[in-house]
């Protein structure tokens, strides 16, 4: 199932299922992104994706507690241009909490692909899912904003330059569940 979205600039995309054979693609889209955005991802210098994160990353997705997404922009000829992924992942021992992440290639952020991602994410996020749990770098005003967003979200310092952030989600108005899905 895919769903449709248009950038801020007036760009079609469509966003879909990270599926296991994108595991390549993701890792050259990592390539691509600046060590800037790459620390902001994983709050550390990384400067390569290892076969084990890829492990997490894309094999671990089960549409169902760990929900990944891609956006592709389509150009004037309608071929799609891999632009972001975001993912939301339910915590073990949380059933009602959930990490979130969005990662834009550098060409593509301040477009309105996180929205675009973030707005799907949020309406195929696990059922039940009712806040979101995570830690991001103090200076990433983007992604404060991004979750500001979402829903009352509380902000508290988690060491040097970090924060550690907490949103409480509305309601969801549909979840979508593999199930659920009719192509």
């Amino acid at each position: 199932m895919f769903a449709e979205a248009q950038l801020n600039d007036g760009t079609r995309a469509l966003i879909w299922e990270l599926l296991p054979i994108d595991r390549e693609a993701v890792r050259e889209g990592y390539e691509q992104l600046s060590d800037e955005t790459r620390f902001h991802r994983f709050l550390a210098a990384v400067p390569h994706l290892t076969d084990t994160m890829l492990d997490h990353l894309v094999d671990e997705v089960d549409g169902v507690n760990h929900v990944a997404l891609v956006l592709l922009a389509l150009d004037e000829d309608g071929n799609g241009i891999p632009a972001g992924v975001a993912r939301i992942i339910r915590y073990a021992d949380d059933r009602e909490a959930a990490d979130v992440a969005v990662t834009v290639i550098d060409e593509w952020q301040r477009k309105g692909v996180a929205t675009a991602l973030l707005t799907e994410l949020m309406r195929r996020r696990p059922a039940g899912v009712n806040r979101l749990v995570t830690t991001v770098t103090a200076d990433n005003l983007a992604s404060l904003a991004m979750l500001r967003r979402l829903g009352h979200t509380v902000a508290e310092p988690a060491g040097p330059n970090r924060l550690d952030v907490v949103v409480e989600l509305p309601e969801a108005e549909t979840t979508v569940t593999p199930q659920d899905e009719i192509l």
